[in-house]
């Protein structure tokens, strides 16, 4: 059963704040953009940038079955998807988890089947182009760089074929998938490549040193997508309305829920909630540890991991671009940066 959260004062602070900052972000759009952010309705690529989450349109069942850390302290188990914009804008808030309180939890990877295909007409979009300006305001809430033309260019068809190249490559390693998913994203949100097709789950397996002929078999031979379906049947069973849904649990079965993107103090305060004696782990915040450990970052994950006010991060990796140090990947919403 999951337990209601009572987070510190200062969480309830920070979580006002973020809802101030939301309400007066979509004060300021348009009348034509707010106009068809209202008539979103349930469609799961409109995502709500007041929840921070692209929504299904089922329920959150307020009882769900017993979730129970078996090795380390605490268990994540994170629903996402691989064209999933609200995702895409907790990557820092994860990295960062990761980074000082990693040693007490593992994270369970599982796919949520965000788009089954356009054979629906729901919250007045019903083509793919109708997505592209949406993604392109989320874009900017998230401060992650976002281009949406890929909904004009080559769009595409479902998020399933993405999502069954994720579990095959869970079926070779766990870790070489997480920086699998890492590189569709970037190729479909920053590239506008369709991930849907073979060439770019290929060379996203390549880049996370994955074997493509296995990965490739897994796909087609059905093993990836029975372990997708099995996620789907789980999300259900949980109740899972929308991504990210991120469930965190302890040995004796205590659950925290957070829906949607939220700041990083949220995530934060229920790993203490469930275990008061977490201590935070120090870590190297200069730019050369950090591509070292993830090899491309955006300005706003950079700012987030190093401590820098966003301003300064970016014109910091800029430096570094211009002195040849990383590499910069530019779009029409913000850059990436890698390392050499």
């Amino acid at each position: 059963m999951v337990i209601p959260e009572s987070k510190p004062i200062q969480i309830l602070y920070h979580n006002f704040f973020y809802i101030i900052i939301s309400m007066l972000v979509i004060s300021s759009l348009p009348a034509q953009n707010r106009s068809q952010m209202d008539k979103k309705d349930n469609n799961p690529l409109l995502c709500d940038i007041q929840t921070g989450a692209c929504t299904t349109g089922d329920t959150v069942k307020s009882d769900v079955p017993d979730i129970k850390s078996a090795i380390k302290p605490l268990t994540i188990i994170y629903f996402t998807d691989p064209i999933c914009s609200s995702c895409w804008g907790i990557e820092p808030q994860l990295r960062k988890l990761k980074l000082e309180y990693g040693a007490y939890f593992d994270i369970d990877y599982r796919m949520g089947g965000l788009l089954p295909d356009w054979s629906y007409n729901s919250g007045g979009i019903s083509k793919p182009s109708d997505v592209a300006h949406h993604w392109d305001e989320v874009s900017l809430h998230y401060d992650m760089p976002i281009d949406g033309d890929v909904w004009l260019e080559d769009p595409l068809d479902s998020s399933y074929p993405p999502s069954i190249a994720f579990k095959a490559a869970q079926i070779q390693d766990k870790e070489k998938a997480v920086v699998f998913l890492r590189r569709l994203r970037e190729l479909l949100f920053l590239n506008k490549k369709n991930i849907t097709k073979w060439p770019y789950i290929a060379e996203a397996a390549v880049a996370a040193g994955l074997d493509t002929t296995r990965l490739r078999s897994d796909y087609e031979g059905g093993a990836a997508r029975q372990l997708f379906e099995e996620d789907l049947a789980y999300a259900r069973k949980l109740g899972v309305r929308g991504f990210p849904s991120v469930f965190i649990a302890d040995g004796d079965q205590q659950t925290e829920f957070i829906y949607g993107t939220k700041p990083y103090v949220v995530y934060e305060g229920a790993i203490l909630k469930l275990l008061s004696e977490a201590a935070k782990e120090d870590y190297p915040r200069d730019p050369e540890a950090l591509f070292r450990k993830f090899g491309t970052m955006t300005a706003r994950e950079y700012a987030v991991l190093s401590g820098l006010e966003r301003r300064q991060a970016e014109a910091d990796l800029d430096r570094l671009a211009d002195a040849g140090k990383v590499r910069v990947i530019k779009t029409k919403n913000g850059n990436m940066y890698s390392g050499i």
